[in-house]
């Protein structure tokens, strides 16, 4: 079977027109704004964030009040501002936050704002 040569399947590939391959580079380097490794560590404290939010108001994701604790915020502030900030956000939960705000602080240490203020 294998030595007939009619039955043997043929993959084929064709060069592409050299003129179109520049501006598919240029494209590329304008959508990668962001490192990838920066944007994983970002959305794995997101998640951990909702996780721990529902452990401290020990409800379901859907329940918890309405809360945003918006990363980049927090990183603009000096670390005693980050500190009230999350007090405050977090005022109306009963169970003790300060593991949770301190996990918090640890883990955004290091991280760089996504989005630079807006010019108008």
């Amino acid at each position: 079977m294998a030595s007939e040569p009619s039955t043997q399947s043929r993959v084929m590939f064709q060069a592409g027109d050299k003129t179109e391959e520049p501006a598919h580079r240029k494209l590329g380097k304008l959508t990668v704004k962001y490192n990838r490794k920066d944007l994983q560590r970002r959305l794995d404290i997101e998640e951990w964030i909702d996780g721990q939010l529902q452990l401290l108001f020990d409800c379901e994701e859907e329940e918890i009040p309405e809360l945003e604790i918006d990363i980049d915020e927090l990183l603009e502030l000096p670390d005693e501002g980050q500190r009230s900030r999350l007090q405050e956000l977090l005022q109306e939960c009963g169970k003790p936050k300060e593991d949770f705000i301190n996990g918090l602080l640890y883990r955004i240490k290091g991280l760089r704002k996504m989005s630079g203020p807006l010019k108008k």
